[in-house]
């Protein structure tokens, strides 16, 4: 079974307090509270990963409106999967992943996106990251 980093745990805690910040009695809002109550076991025994399975409904359905927050795939539309590739250049994606992205669980997604994100090799991470600094450079220059 897929697991949820404790990042993506952290990353929902921190949407949800932007989203409904605590006010008055500064107790924490219910879908704040609830991840939060996972990060803190997850922190005090150590783990970095929690199963889905594991996640008490109400911190799966806030992670769940956190995860639809974020862009849905690296694809940057410089697929070469499609000319044989394993593993795409553009996005990092294996062809499998790429193949079935529409059909993935959003926890599959995430550790996907997790996996190429850590890798940082596709040109998703590089390539236009590189531009973007040129362009930044040359324009302060």
């Amino acid at each position: 079974m897929t697991s949820i980093h404790i990042t993506d745990i952290e990353s929902a805690i921190n949407f949800w307090r932007t989203k409904t910040p605590s006010v008055g009695s500064n107790a924490l809002p219910p879908e704040t509270r609830a991840l939060a109550e996972v990060y803190g076991v997850m922190a005090f025994e150590g783990a970095n990963e929690i199963s889905e399975a594991a996640l008490p409904v109400a911190a799966l359905a806030a992670w769940l409106t956190w995860f639809d927050s974020t862009p849905d795939t690296p694809c940057i539309a410089i697929c070469s999967t499609s000319q044989g590739d394993d593993v795409c250049k553009g996005c990092g994606r294996t062809f499998a992943e790429v193949q079935y992205w529409t059909q993935m669980r959003p926890v599959e997604k995430r550790v996907t996106w997790r996996r190429i994100t850590q890798e940082g090799t596709a040109w998703r991470f590089n390539k236009y990251a590189e531009r973007a600094t040129e362009k930044s450079e040359r324009n302060t220059a």
